[in-house]
């Protein structure tokens, strides 16, 4: 089963918002890197400051990674660039009309809702900041994270459908 075309156009969105907002988030924080005088349009003032947050210990590897695997792991990027991962991903996998990929879908959105919790945190509660870009994202991975539930749950009940004898 195809997924509605209304589904496909608000993934479409909520993807293409995700990306930009990732591909501009990697922007500041390379260019705030490049040039610690840099300015970005998300800093509004010393307590909203999306370049504060970006540039942070928690803005690569969501601050673990680190810690764990050290500072040159091949994991302990930027988190913008894990964003650009799973929006592609989610694009990718929404156009395959299988349960399997749904499944994955639901997963990954949860994979990303623990992230925004834990990040929502250390934003607020650690850095004191407001980071319009991030609180966005986290606002579309809930959206995804609905989507991905709808999806998989039209999947199972077409297949159930499917699999009644008929007559019944």
């Amino acid at each position: 089963m195809a997924a509605p075309g209304w589904e496909r156009a608000l993934r479409l969105v909520l993807c293409a918002l995700g990306l930009a907002l990732s591909v501009y988030a990697l922007h500041v924080e390379t260019s705030r890197e490049r040039d610690p005088g840099y300015r970005a349009m998300c800093d509004l003032s010393p307590s909203v400051s999306c370049s504060k947050v970006f540039t942070s210990r928690w803005g690569r590897g969501f601050g673990l990674v680190e810690g764990l695997l050290g500072k040159h792991s091949a994991l302990n990027q930027p988190n913008s660039l894990f964003g650009i991962v799973f929006y592609t991903l989610q694009v990718l996998l929404g156009f395959t009309p299988r349960t399997l990929a749904a499944v994955a879908l639901l997963g990954s959105s949860v994979v990303s809702i623990a992230g925004s919790l834990y990040l929502a945190y250390i934003l607020f509660f650690v850095l004191h900041d407001f980071c319009l870009v991030c609180v966005t994202t986290y606002l579309l991975n809930a959206a995804l994270l609905f989507l991905n539930y709808h999806r998989l749950a039209c999947l199972r009940q077409s297949g159930q459908h499917r699999a009644k004898p008929k007559g019944q």
